[in-house]
């Protein structure tokens, strides 16, 4: 169980009782504007109807005198009910009523007084006084046209009785609200911190060296259950781009040995034999063309680093694709009638993207290349290359089509893949990075590359946004 301390610190627990405040606030300020109207109310309802029954009785009074005045005052005062009566001479003396004695300026100046009294219910004369009962009145004094001092008022006890009655209940929603808003705020915040340990346990396993760890997903489909979802598919790129490292650093021991190698055996040669100069120059020559296989090697994987992180030696902006697409045909045009093979061109003109001219450029080339690379030249077959470009449902396409030996139909997907080289023996030249560039290129303008079937042969189409 979580202490206190270290839920009052989450912001669950803190938010919650910000709105418990916000709320508690409100509902006091609420429930004292409803009381303090319901009391203006009352009031207002009270000293109307003592006007109404004192005009009533002042009209007794004028019409019926004395006499019918003090009938009256008996036989509301014999009523039970929250109403005073008070009939006195004009000496003061207590002619008829419910309350047993007045304080004295009642009678003697007429007004509105408020009051405590002794109430006798029932009573209707000037007898003596059964069960008094303690009251507050408020009260208004008239001297009648007979010359008798007439006191009307109500009891103001029962109003203050459900005034009582509003703050006892109001007393009681408030701690109501503490006490089920901290019960909530304790049990949400609970539920929120177990989420959140469940993915901190993940993080440190993960961290622990398993990378295989995945973030449990509920059925609840909640806000952390999305964003475990992204977390999950943030660990599957990770272990998939860790899994890649592994794999590039095997291809790269053996495809990097290899050559360095080489160019310490020539190096240690030439110094050990003959001081022979043709021998320096031919083991100078053959250094520096490893040299170039491995700059070249590192230029690509430079390249498709800064392709994959977005961040291209250029700039994107407006191209002309179509300008680009024939000036790399055109250069490869009679490298391909040196091998033996036709280059083909169906280019649209006028074709402008957003993107960058280099890198799209390197990609057309190592397509290019890879189909004169893996060329097998055959008795009464003609090498056919055919390079085009088209528009197509706001999409720019660019095709590159062999009629070699094409890529089986298993390992289209993984060809694309760092150092993945179909050709076991490794003695054809090359890296294994062509395609991963030219994938890489793809994903950096949001477009795709596809490796289909040519029949025979293979078709590389590299799709773009227009």
């Amino acid at each position: 169980m979580y202490r206190l301390a270290e839920l009052w610190r989450t912001t669950t627990v803190r938010l919650t009782a910000i709105f418990m405040l916000i709320f508690i606030v409100f509902a006091v300020g609420l429930l004292g504007l409803i009381f303090w109207q319901t009391t203006i109310q009352l009031q207002r309802q009270q000293a109307e109807q003592i006007d109404r029954e004192t005009f009533a009785i002042r009209r007794i009074d004028d019409d019926g005198g004395f006499r019918a005045t003090i009938l009256a005052i008996g036989q509301l005062a014999s009523q039970p009910g929250p109403g005073i009566y008070y009939l006195a001479d004009p000496t003061g003396q207590k002619i008829v009523g419910n309350v047993s004695d007045l304080p004295s300026e009642v009678v003697a100046e007429p007004g509105t007084y408020s009051f405590n009294y002794d109430r006798t219910p029932g009573l209707s004369d000037g007898g003596g006084d059964l069960r008094p009962r303690q009251g507050n009145a408020l009260v208004r004094s008239e001297k009648l046209a007979s010359g008798l001092i007439l006191v009307v008022g109500r009891d103001v006890v029962e109003r203050r009785g459900f005034t009582a009655i509003v703050f006892q209940w109001f007393a009681i929603g408030v701690g109501g609200i503490l006490l089920f808003s901290l019960i909530a705020g304790i049990v949400t915040s609970v539920r929120v911190l177990r989420r959140v340990d469940t993915i901190a346990s993940t993080s440190n396993k993960i961290m622990a060296g398993d990378l295989s760890e995945r973030v449990p997903v509920t059925r609840r489909n909640d806000e952390f259950d999305a964003l475990a979802t992204n977390l999950n598919a943030m660990l599957d790129r990770i272990e998939k781009l860790m899994q890649g490292m592994k794999e590039v650093t095997d291809n790269v021991a053996h495809d990097l040995k290899t050559p360095l190698t080489r160019l310490r055996n020539k190096a240690e040669s030439a110094l050990l034999e003959s001081k022979d100069e043709a021998a320096r120059r031919e083991a100078l020559e053959t250094t520096i063309e490893e040299s170039d296989k491995l700059i070249r090697t590192f230029n690509a994987l430079l390249m498709i680093a800064r392709a994959e992180a977005g961040t291209p030696s250029g700039a994107l902006n407006e191209i002309d694709l179509s300008a680009v697409v024939s000036d790399v045909a055109e250069l490869y045009g009679p490298l391909a009638e040196d091998q033996g093979m036709v280059l083909e061109t169906d280019i649209a003109e006028g074709l402008h993207i957003h993107g960058n001219r280099e890198l799209l450029g390197q990609a057309l080339v190592n397509l290019i290349e890879n189909a004169l690379k893996y060329y097998e030249p055959a008795e009464g077959k003609q090498g056919l290359i055919k390079v085009s470009l088209r528009s197509e449902g706001g999409r720019a396409r660019i095709t590159v089509g062999d009629n070699g030996p094409g890529i089986p139909e298993v390992d289209r997907g993984r060809v694309v893949e760092r150092y993945v080289r179909l050709e076991k023996s490794r003695s054809q030249p090359g890296s294994g990075l062509g395609l991963s560039l030219v994938a890489a290129v793809a994903r950096l303008h949001k477009g795709e590359l596809r490796l289909e079937d040519n029949a025979p042969g293979v078709r590389a189409v590299i799709d773009l946004p227009a």
